[in-house]
C-alpha cells in the first residue's frame, strides 16, 4: 500500500515538473515567434484582435515541438534529485526492485506519448487550420499601418506603393501601382487595362480610403501598348477590393491527419481532390511519421534514462553522457523524418528504430540489474 503511494507520488512530480518544463519553453518560444506575428498588424493591417486570436492558435503548434525535450528534462531531473537526495537507495534497501522503478518510468512516457499522439494527430492540425480559417475570414482593418515612409510595401496582391513622407494620416509623395485589377473605374476601358499608376502629390489615409490631391492616373492599355493619362486635382480610391499577399491556403500541417492519410493511400490522385494534387506524397510521409511515428521515441528516452539508475562508475554510464545519448536521439528523430519521404531506407530505419532500442535499452538494463542484485547477494 506504501509502496503504491510512493509510485503514485513519483508519476505526480515527474508529470508536474514536465508540465513546468513544457509550458516554460512554450511560451518562451511563443514570445519569440509572436514578434513575428506582428507583421499581421505592421505589415498588413489585420485587427489587433485577429493578431492575438492567430497568436493563441499557434500556441498548439509550438507546444508540440517541446513536448520529448521537456518530457526528457523532466525525469532527468527527476532521477538525479533522487539520487542525490539518496531517496532510491531507502527503496532498494527496502525490497524495491530497480526495474520496477524503470518500469514506472515508462508508464510516466506512455502517458506523455499518448498526450503528443492527441495534439499530434487531431489538436495541433486543427488549431493551426482555424489560424489559417482565420485569416481568410478576416479582412485588412486599415491601409495606414502599412504605409511606411521611403519604403516600398507588396503586403497586397497585384498592389506596390511608396511614400515619401508620413505624418500621422497625411502622406506626401505618393505612388501607387496596380496590376491585379484593385482600382476599379479608374480608367475609361477597364477591361483593355493591363496596369494602373498613380503619382500624387499628397494625400489623406482613412480606414480603407485612399484622398490624394493634385496627380495623374497612368493606365497602361494591352492592345496598342499606350498609356492612358488623366490629371486630377482630388481623387478618393475605396481600397476594399485590396486583398493581403498572407498565405491562406492551408500548409500540411495545417491538414487533418484522416485527409493526409487518404491522399497517401491514393496511388492515383484524384483530379477532384485539389489538395492531393499539390500534397505530393514524398510531403506527406514525412508529415505523418512526425505525427504517428515520432511520439514512439519518447518511451525509449524514458529506457535511456532509466540508465542512470545502474551502480557503475564507467563513463558511459554516466549523467552527461547519459545525456548526450538522449539528446542525439531528439537530434536523429528531427533530421530523419525529414528524409522519410523521399529515401526508403531512412524510412525503415525510422519506422523500425523505437522497437528495437527499446529491446536493446530494456535487456542492458536487465543484465546490468541481475549483475548487481549478484553482486550483493
Amino acid at each position: 500500500m506504501l509502496q503504491n503511494k510512493i509510485y503514485q507520488n513519483f508519476i505526480v512530480e515527474i508529470t508536474q515538473m514536465f508540465l513546468v518544463v513544457l509550458l516554460g519553453l512554450t511560451l518562451i518560444a511563443l514570445t519569440v515567434r509572436a514578434v513575428n506575428f506582428l507583421d499581421l498588424i505592421v505589415d498588413t493591417g489585420y485587427p489587433v484582435i485577429t493578431y492575438f486570436k492567430y497568436s493563441f492558435l499557434n500556441i498548439f503548434g509550438i507546444i508540440i515541438k517541446f513536448i520529448p525535450l521537456s518530457f526528457l528534462i523532466a525525469l532527468m531531473v527527476f532521477i538525479l534529485k533522487h539520487i542525490s537526495d539518496s531517496e532510491f537507495i531507502i527503496l532498494w534497501t527496502s525490497g524495491v526492485k530497480k526495474l520496477e522503478i524503470v518500469n514506472l518510468f515508462f508508464l510516466c512516457s506512455l502517458i506523455v506519448l499518448f498526450l503528443y499522439l492527441i495534439f499530434s494527430t487531431y489538436v495541433t492540425p486543427l488549431a493551426l487550420n482555424k489560424s489559417r480559417q482565420l485569416l481568410n475570414n478576416e479582412d485588412f482593418n486599415s491601409f495606414l499601418p502599412t504605409v511606411k515612409s521611403q519604403q516600398f510595401s507588396d503586403s497586397f496582391k497585384g498592389f506596390t506603393f511608396i511614400v515619401e513622407k508620413k505624418f500621422d494620416k497625411q502622406i506626401k509623395n505618393i505612388f501607387l501601382h496596380d496590376k491585379g485589377n484593385n482600382l476599379k473605374n479608374l480608367s475609361s476601358n477597364i477591361s483593355n487595362t493591363s496596369s494602373t499608376t498613380i503619382i500624387a502629390n499628397t494625400g489623406f489615409i482613412n480606414q480603407k480610403k485612399l484622398i490624394l490631391f493634385e496627380g495623374q492616373i497612368i493606365s497602361s492599355k494591352k492592345e496598342n501598348n499606350k498609356n492612358e493619362v488623366i490629371n486630377f486635382e482630388q481623387l478618393s480610391i475605396d481600397l476594399n477590393n485590396l486583398t493581403t499577399s498572407t498565405i491562406k491556403k492551408p500548409k500540411l500541417q495545417e491538414t487533418s491527419t484522416l485527409k493526409l492519410i487518404n491522399c497517401f493511400k491514393k496511388k492515383n490522385y484524384n483530379k477532384k481532390t485539389k489538395f492531393c494534387l499539390e500534397g505530393t506524397k514524398n510531403e506527406i510521409i514525412p508529415n505523418l511519421n512526425r505525427r504517428v511515428i515520432l511520439p514512439f521515441y519518447i518511451p525509449v528516452l524514458s529506457l535511456i534514462c532509466s540508465l542512470l539508475l545502474i551502480n557503475t562508475k564507467k563513463k558511459y554510464f554516466n549523467k552527461v553522457s547519459i545525456f548526450i545519448y538522449s539528446f542525439s536521439l531528439l537530434i536523429f528523430t528531427e533530421m530523419a523524418v525529414r528524409y522519410t519521404g523521399i529515401n526508403v531506407f531512412v524510412r525503415g530505419i525510422f519506422i523500425g528504430a523505437p522497437v528495437v532500442l527499446l529491446i536493446i535499452l530494456y535487456t542492458i538494463l536487465i543484465f546490468n540489474f541481475t549483475k548487481e542484485t549478484k553482486k550483493y547477494e
